[in-house]
């Protein structure tokens, strides 16, 4: 089944939907990995419910500086043509619990994040990032969702590569369209499938989105209404539940499978 990559500006609600849909994920029987791979985002594992494990994915891997090492014997030419930090396929059964951490069918892992002023970019991250997709294998009823930084940043570190399909998180503003008009393009030259979620719209925002991206040729594939209640969830940083969205997130996770 699809490993899916969610994409949006910042505060478009892109964690909220990666949130709702593992949760969904889990009620029909599936098995969901959720993966941060956003450096600064520091709530989502209270939002899905599943603490951090003991390490980040870079942690595991022997941390920043072991990571960059690799990288620049790369660059010095002694290395393959492209660094690789996993050399064999792996399922979801057979990544450590050092990075990742279950409860029940829904599991949670860190790529990395910035942990000290002036460390450096966060290019590392998305270099590993990047290779762990390559080589993760899924079946049958297994789902991995990625949650990003904001913009556009992951596609030129190369994470769509690993990835079935882009889903872009829309907001009601003129910015999360240009945005998601990019998006579209870049992922259509990484050859992956695109579609649009709007998110935190009413009936007249949604109806202008919806005619801003037929215009660009942009495939709406699920809509989230505004909700006053997620909102004030949100804000409380607990586990996020919205019970009227149930019926958009079937529709969606349909038209993805």
């Amino acid at each position: 089944m699809p490993k899916i990559v969610i994409s949006g500006r910042g505060g478009c609600g892109k964690s909220t939907l990666v949130t709702l849909m593992a949760k969904e994920l889990k009620e029909q029987g599936k098995t969901v990995l959720v993966i941060d791979s956003d450096e600064s985002n520091l709530g989502l594992a209270a939002m899905i419910g599943v603490k951090p494990a003991e390490k980040t994915l870079m942690d595991y891997l022997g941390g920043k500086p072991a990571v960059m090492d690799k990288l620049m014997a790369q660059i010095r030419g002694e290395e393959n043509e492209r660094a690789e930090f996993f050399m064999e396929n792996s399922g979801l059964s057979s990544l450590s619990p050092e990075f990742v951490n279950w409860n029940g069918s829904l599991a949670l892992m860190q790529i990395g994040k910035i942990e000290h002023t002036l460390e450096g970019c966060a290019c590392p991250m998305g270099a590993i990032a990047r290779d762990f997709l390559n080589h993760l294998t899924v079946e049958e009823d297994q789902w991995v969702l990625i949650d990003t930084e904001a913009g556009v940043e992951h596609f030129g570190r190369g994470i769509v590569e690993g990835a079935d399909s882009v889903l872009m998180v829309v907001d009601p503003s003129n910015d999360a369209v240009l945005l998601t008009e990019k998006a579209a393009e870049l992922t259509e030259e990484a050859g992956k499938n695109f579609g649009a979620v709007l998110n935190k719209v009413d009936e007249k925002t949604r109806l202008i989105l919806e005619e801003m991206l037929a215009a660009k040729n942009i495939m709406i594939k699920g809509i989230l209404p505004y909700s006053s209640t997620l909102a004030q969830i949100n804000l409380q940083g607990e586990s996020l539940d919205m019970p009227s969205a149930i019926e958009e997130l079937d529709k969606l996770i349909t038209v993805i499978t």
